[in-house]
């Protein structure tokens, strides 16, 4: 498998391997992780989400790394960018999305991997802006959205489509950076 690697101080961020479907897997299963999720996923279900993420990584050139921490190649969840699954309401875009195991929270690995994968998209794939949605009521992505410099404008709040109407998950809000935005918080 060829495609980017990144590597910040603590972590690696890189393709998927076999060996990361089962921690995956459980990680997926993990009612703490996937509290803001539809529900936890199946060790199929994840599976397949892996396989997807490999796809998107052949069609875009990038896509969620697989993340390890640096020095264990311990596999903790993943970073990066996709192509939402569903037309959202704004129009088609690029998202900047994590998912991490409930014992590597707190450790700033979110922000770390991010703050890689968004100069991956800005300054090597060319893209000009990217956004980031979840549930209203995920308050620690919300948090590294706001660490990353995101903008929120309610204006851009919208019911998640593939979830049914009064679902407490549905209300999601939406977060923005701009290409322009990021290189001048990078460089100020």
């Amino acid at each position: 498998m060829s495609g980017p690697e990144l590597r910040t101080e603590r972590l690696v961020l890189r393709r998927w391997r076999d060996a990361d479907r089962v921690p995956f897997a459980e990680l997926n299963a993990d009612p703490r992780v996937t509290e803001h999720f539809r529900s936890p996923l199946s060790r199929e279900r994840s599976d397949a989400l892996v396989d997807r993420i490999e796809a998107g990584f052949e069609e875009y050139g990038f896509g969620l790394w697989a993340v390890e921490v640096a020095g264990s190649g311990e596999f903790v969840g993943f970073t990066g960018l996709a192509v939402p699954s569903f037309e959202p309401p704004w129009g088609r875009s690029v998202e900047i999305g994590w998912r991490l195991a409930a014992h590597a929270w707190g450790h700033g690995y979110a922000t770390e991997a991010a703050t890689a994968a968004l100069d991956h998209g800005f300054d090597v794939a060319g893209l000009p802006s990217v956004v980031s949605f979840t549930a209203r009521t995920n308050v620690r992505s919300l948090a590294v959205m706001r660490r990353l410099g995101m903008t929120y404008d309610p204006a851009d709040d919208f019911d998640h489509p593939v979830l049914p109407p009064g679902h407490r998950l549905r209300p999601h809000v939406v977060y923005r950076l701009t290409a322009a935005d990021w290189r001048a918080r990078r460089t100020g």
